[in-house]
């Protein structure tokens, strides 16, 4: 499970060969015990995250939604690409 970010307890990844179900680019965050899966304009896809983190997480889309598409393509690939968290 490649991590992309992470910041303030949340961790971003991408997976290489994830089920061809998604067709949408996205990423997974989780906090603590929370999953969510996000697009790339910061939507939830599904499921649950706090409300404060997925700010964070929204945040963090909107600076590096450039370096997500790149790392999306990358990890179709089997590469990775990390991307800076906020600080």
């Amino acid at each position: 499970m490649p991590i992309v970010s992470s910041f303030y307890g949340i961790i971003i990844q991408m997976f290489f060969n994830e089920n061809a179900g998604h067709h949408t680019p996205h990423f997974h965050a989780s906090f603590a015990e929370f999953e969510a899966v996000y697009d790339f304009d910061g939507n939830k896809l599904e499921g649950n995250m706090p409300k404060s983190k997925s700010k964070l997480i929204e945040a963090w889309v909107e600076l590096h939604r450039d370096e997500l598409s790149a790392s999306w393509k990358a990890s179709r690939q089997g590469a990775i690409i990390k991307i800076e968290g906020l600080r």
